[in-house]
């Protein structure tokens, strides 16, 4: 299967290849890993270039952080943050993913030349199915950060059942299927078993669709560890192979290199295994 987004194709049949790595860049001053490291435009281009360099196939950019009890960021703060730095990686030939759940940054930042809109709030916001049901973007939407998941658990839903159910709405309003990745949204509304479960049951949301994994530095590693965020790389690895292992498609992570690394060697292990 080829994940569709604008004039990329990514092959995620299974076996294919090993996942594919979202670098994340985060144009923020609050984000819980790495806020305020890239509010200067310079900085965050050249960072995203040496993530690339590294091994990264997308660029995920964010200007507003969904970390927990966040502060909310006016649209046009958003917009300032992750226009242009969109329009400069777009314009050197990256695949550029827009971190948002505003359908204005989602127009403005595929409008800049991104690929991919990456939404926390798997498009329930009231004019984002809009926008990329009139463009040829790739699509994830992540469990567990909307107020509908958010009570669909309640009510007792499953992880599997509230992503294929919002997956089947999609494809329902004429989406193409291979345009759509779906996340688990590890962190998001979830205790520490309920984000153990979201890479158990990988081989099973793969029979809806392909899947990313975004567990880097996650507060779950710190749990289980007892390590603070900046020392969580070595766990971020760990959690992002148990992922490769089960059939995530897509990682999205902050440390490229070590996990590019580590991929490599259980890619070369698995040739002659």
């Amino acid at each position: 299967m080829l994940w569709q987004c604008g004039s990329f194709r990514f092959d995620l049949a299974s076996g294919a290849t090993t996942p594919w790595l979202m670098g994340i860049l985060n144009a923020t001053p609050d984000s819980f890993s790495d806020g305020g490291q890239f509010v200067s435009n310079d900085d965050a281009i050249c960072f995203a270039l040496s993530m690339v360099s590294q091994g990264a196939h997308i660029v995920d950019v964010g200007g507003e952080s969904t970390r927990p009890k966040h502060t909310p960021v006016s649209l046009n703060e958003e917009l300032s943050r992750v226009t242009a730095i969109v329009q400069t990686l777009s314009a050197q030939g990256l695949c550029v993913s827009i971190d948002t759940h505003k359908p204005i940054v989602m127009q403005a930042a595929l409008d800049a030349g991104a690929a991919i809109v990456n939404d926390v709030n798997a498009l329930y916001t009231q004019g984002a199915l809009d926008v990329v049901r009139s463009s040829n973007c790739g699509i994830v939407i992540m469990d567990g950060f909307s107020s509908q998941d958010q009570a669909a658990k309640r009510a007792g839903q499953s992880l599997l059942q509230r992503l294929a159910s919002r997956y089947a709405a999609l494809i329902a309003v004429g989406i193409a299927p291979q345009r759509v990745v779906i996340d688990p949204g590890i962190g998001f509304d979830k205790s520490l078993d309920d984000n153990l479960d979201c890479i158990h049951a990988i081989p099973k949301l793969r029979l809806i669709a392909p899947v990313l994994i975004g567990g880097s530095r996650k507060s779950m590693l710190g749990a289980i560890t007892g390590q603070a965020v900046e020392s969580r790389q070595s766990a971020s690895v760990a959690l992002a192979l148990l992922a490769a292992q089960r059939g995530a498609a897509v990682l999205r992570v902050h440390d490229v290199q070590a996990t590019a690394d580590a991929l490599k060697v259980w890619q070369a292990v698995n040739a002659v295994g």
